[in-house]
């Protein structure tokens, strides 16, 4: 048996869980520079569940090999937290229906296991805080991938 490439998921949709911080890592990486409008985030205080629909940069194709690499594509993902106790932000005007935000990195912060704090960092100094009972979280492609709109690769200049 060998270990899975990134060329095997080409056409294949992610589903992917987290349930410790080295897991989260990935799906921080894979959801790095998703876009959403802020109206896509939703939480069901009584379910304890924070949602996001995405339209994350696909990362795993344009980390495949050049010879296979087509153009730059995005997919719609839902990624959902569970076990959510409270939610706050920070730097985002929740009031304007234009508002579209890019995530950067989602960060676990430990506390008395298995709780803690995931850290939602956004591009201009906005950030979500999510205080939970116990890490897990989930990241599922929902639509087929589309060309992106700008049709580039995101860059931070680094």
């Amino acid at each position: 048996m060998s270990d899975a490439r990134f060329e095997d998921a080409r056409e294949s949709p992610l589903n992917l869980g987290a349930l410790e911080a080295d897991d989260l890592k990935v799906i921080s990486a894979l959801t790095q520079d998703a876009v959403f409008p802020a109206t896509a985030m939703t939480w069901r205080a009584g379910r304890r569940r924070f949602g996001l629909l995405l339209n994350r940069f696909r990362w795993e194709d344009h980390a495949s090999s050049p010879a296979r690499r087509g153009p730059a594509e995005r997919v719609q993902s839902l990624l959902v937290i569970d076990n959510v106790l409270a939610v706050a932000s920070n730097g985002i005007d929740r009031r304007d229906p234009d508002l579209v935000l890019s995530l950067l990195s989602i960060d676990w912060h430990a506390g008395r296991e298995p709780a803690g704090e995931l850290h939602l960092l956004l591009a201009g100094d906005g950030a979500l805080r999510l205080r939970v009972e116990a890490l897990e979280v989930s990241l599922k492609d929902v639509t087929r991938p589309y060309i992106a709109p700008s049709r580039k690769v995101p860059d931070h200049g680094v």
